[in-house]
């Protein structure tokens, strides 16, 4: 469907593909109805923005919003566009109501990412032909009225936040500007050793040039200082993850239907090796256990002395733990040959929400990202909540090389992993932190790398690398790493040498 081609890693997802699913239309899986057994009910509103005044300097808008208004509860917003490759430079900013309430939230700025967390340019997803510029999404709670306006660069008032903008030019500096000293402290790639920027001719290690595609300056607008027009066809998307688990248990582990749809079994198939199908979690196991197991699926023995590098396998909260309705992704699954890192990001969606309601973000944000995005399934092959709770994103196998759509670039031979929530002023929780490290401990095991390392990726092309050099990168590295962009955030950053150290200790080195 839509020319997807996939050869599994590991554990063959042939049973899984040999199943009777049928995948419905966009459309047909958000129209209204009772959902598929084992889903749970969610719906997303679109509405179309208009021009703010009569400002249409340059043959277009410079700002289009929203007036406040009722409209059908939601608990997670965005604002998409039409065209994928368009960047929004200027800000996007949004108040609601409470539900059953009077009540407004103050203004609240979106940040308006551009194309940064997507397939690569290029690939299948990228080319289906749905896909859609978007800001990231924000989590807002219950609610049943908004607000939005949304300005281009030079359209903003004086006093306005600009969303999404680093603090500081540091924040923003990619691998190369940081310090030895301060490497791994920081989280970034070391200085002279390959891990900086390309120049466009390819070359590692030199200041980028004019040529470089898609670089911007500091704030996002072009370099060359023109000002800023919005993308045409700008719209709000309002997402409804649907009824949240029963208060008071452990996240994800609210009862579910009984009976799998083809769709769900098949998602739940590709992780039978780890977990009954239809399973919740995947329950975590031993460092000896998780040891004996990799020996065993490369065919040697125990008795053989070998101790490979992986950290015991954390639990995870499978799709259908979560509750992801599996009738809106695509079919088949994507894969790619191995897992050479892994990329951390924040989901940028706040930080406003109860760890009980993590199923119900991720929910929130799987709709918005196939839904309203137009990609083929939520962005992100893993998730995990500031409880540390760990979550399975795209579907195709925990244990497998999944193709995501989290590092535009750099999704080939990655993973993503987002950590929920805003964390460039707010630090995150310590047990986040634990939980990418534990993760990462395990999955980067299974194939082989070391947390502390630095490895050779290709870019696909992006605002930091031409397409085709040859980037080092840490194993664990930040999104800013791939990309010229805010995420994960300064202060969750900061904490990736804490996580390479960690993960590779659960992994014995």
């Amino acid at each position: 469907m839509r020319g997807f081609l996939a050869s599994s890693i590991g554990v063959t997802c042939a049973a899984a593909l040999a199943l009777p699913v049928a995948l419905p239309s966009t459309a047909a899986a958000t129209a209204a109805g009772p959902p598929a057994a084992g889903a749970l009910p969610g719906s997303t509103q679109s509405l179309p923005l208009a021009p703010l005044g009569s400002d249409r300097a340059g043959g277009g808008p410079r700002a289009e919003g929203l007036p406040r208004r009722d409209v059908r509860p939601f608990s997670l917003l965005g604002v998409v566009w039409d065209d994928a490759d368009a960047e929004l430079r200027g800000t996007v900013q949004v108040r609601t109501r409470a539900t059953g309430t009077t009540v407004w939230s103050a203004w609240q700025d979106v940040e308006t990412h551009n194309h940064e967390h997507a397939a690569d340019p290029g690939a299948a997803e990228r080319g289906s032909g749905r896909v859609r510029g978007a800001t990231a999404p924000l989590w807002v709670g219950d609610s049943d009225g908004v607000e939005v306006r949304v300005r281009a660069r030079g359209a903003e008032p004086a006093t306005g936040a600009r969303a999404g903008r680093p603090d500081t030019a540091r924040d923003r500096a990619p691998a190369s500007h940081a310090h030895a000293s301060t490497a791994d402290a920081e989280g970034r790639a070391p200085a002279g050793d390959g891990g900086g920027r390309t120049s466009a001719d390819g070359v590692e290690g030199r200041t980028p040039t004019d040529g470089v595609e898609g670089r911007t300056s500091a704030d996002g607008a072009p370099a060359d200082g023109s000002p800023g027009l919005l993308p045409a066809g700008l719209r709000l998307e309002l997402v409804d993850p649907g009824a949240e688990p029963p208060p008071g248990g452990a996240p994800a582990d609210a009862p579910r239907a009984t009976t799998l749809t083809a769709e769900a079994a098949a998602s739940s198939a590709v992780n039978a090796d780890l977990a009954p199908l239809g399973a919740l979690a995947v329950p975590e196991l031993t460092k000896e256990r998780t040891r004996a197991d990799l020996l065993a699926a490369r065919g040697l023995p125990g008795a053989t002395g070998a101790r490979p590098y992986v950290g015991p396998r954390p639990r995870i909260v499978t799709r259908r733990g979560w509750g992801a309705d599996e009738r809106l992704r695509e079919r088949n699954f994507a894969y790619t040959k191995t897992v050479k890192a892994a990329f951390v990001h924040h989901s940028a969606t706040g930080n406003n929400y109860r760890c009980s309601q993590a199923p119900s973000v991720l929910r929130s944000i799987y709709r918005y990202h196939v839904e309203s995005s137009g990609w083929r399934d939520i962005g992100y092959n893993f998730a995990v909540d500031k409880c540390g709770n760990i979550y399975e994103g795209r579907a195709g196998g925990v244990a497998k090389a999944v193709l995501g759509a989290h590092t535009l670039g750099f999704n080939t031979n990655s993973m993503g992993i987002a950590v929920l929530g805003t964390y460039t002023s707010a630090a995150p929780p310590k047990a986040a932190v634990t939980a990418v490290a534990r993760l990462t401990a395990w999955k980067l095991g299974l194939f082989g790398a070391n947390p502390r390392g630095t490895t050779y990726l290709k870019s696909g092309g992006g605002n930091l690398y031409s397409k085709g050099t040859k980037v080092r990168l840490h194993v664990i590295s930040g999104h800013r790493d791939g990309f010229a962009t805010e995420c994960p955030g300064r202060r969750l950053y900061s904490k990736l040498g804490t996580a390479r150290t960690a993960s590779a200790r659960y992994q014995g080195r």
